[in-house]
């Protein structure tokens, strides 16, 4: 019986059913994720590779990706980046992998940023963005919105420095001022934001205990947490914004459909008005947006 021939496209196939078989969600994409980081190539590169057979020492390192994800290391972490709305960014233990539902986010900035522009002449909007992690939602705004001069803060100073990398990557770091700090703790009372931003946590506790094991053990703690509720960092951002938005500024907020309804009451008794929340591609409440004055 001959030996089987491990080639490019039988390391996939096999990866691939193997992850589906644990219950992975997207057990393909996985696996041509980690074969192309072991290869040192890309997922493109992968088809023109379909029928070689790789070195020994591309298969080994392939196996220990495979066997760290199967124990359920999160992918983006073990090939050192992850794409967030159509941009590449680096991101590492230290940072929350960035997810397709946070674009909503930046879809709704961009929209309100360059229609502020149209309609008030407003030339350099400025942008605010709490917790800003691995400076996802900071970057693409800044790449999209070419005007705007975004202050990005994080309480950790491991985020900030990958969040850093990623501006610089993607050449808008000359427009972003990072600052360490708890949520508005190094933003002076006088400055005025035409928007904030927040991807705070916002994971009650039972809720934590709960969540998939590639999240609770391996993603930062302090980036998921809030607290008993899962509304404490909400209630605090919505409390102290209202200093630093410019009348008329809006602020959005991702939040979990589980604190939707709680959001929505702690917006009732603020100073905010037009409140709402906006569904993400899935069709789940994802985010609040409010106008200040």
């Amino acid at each position: 019986m001959s030996a089987e021939i491990w080639t490019t496209r039988r390391l996939l196939e096999w990866t691939a059913d193997y992850f589906k078989n644990r219950g992975l969600e997207g057990p393909r994409l996985e696996a041509e994720l980690l074969l192309a980081c072991a290869l040192g190539t890309n997922r493109v590169g992968l088809y023109l590779k379909y029928d070689e057979i790789p070195s020994d020492a591309q298969r080994a390192r392939f196996r220990e990706l495979v066997k760290r994800r199967a124990a359920g290391e999160p992918a983006a972490y073990l090939i050192g980046h992850k794409d967030f709305y159509s941009l590449d960014f680096e991101v590492n233990a230290d940072v929350l992998i960035p997810r397709p539902e946070t674009e909503t986010i930046v879809l709704e900035a961009v929209e309100y940023l360059r229609g502020r522009a149209k309609d008030s002449g407003e030339s350099a909007p400025r942008v605010l963005d709490i917790g800003t992690g691995s400076g996802a939602l900071a970057v693409a705004i800044a790449k999209n919105v070419p005007a705007a001069r975004l202050t990005a803060v994080d309480i950790s100073a491991a985020a900030l420095e990958n969040a850093r990398k990623n501006a610089q990557t993607h050449g808008v770091a000359g427009r972003i001022d990072f600052r360490h700090s708890d949520l508005f703790a190094a933003v002076a009372p006088e400055e005025k934001f035409t928007l904030i931003v927040s991807n705070p946590p916002y994971v009650s506790r039972a809720e934590y205990e709960s969540l998939d094991i590639s999240v609770r053990n391996y993603e930062p703690r302090i980036a998921l947490l809030s607290g008993e509720k899962g509304t404490e960092i909400v209630e605090r951002i919505l409390a102290a914004a209202p200093e630093h938005l410019e009348p008329e500024g809006r602020i959005l907020i991702e939040i979990s459909p589980m604190i939707a309804e709680a959001s929505l009451e702690l917006l009732k008794t603020s100073p905010f008005g037009h409140f709402k929340i906006i569904n993400d591609y899935a069709g789940r409440k994802r985010v609040i947006s409010a106008v200040f004055g």
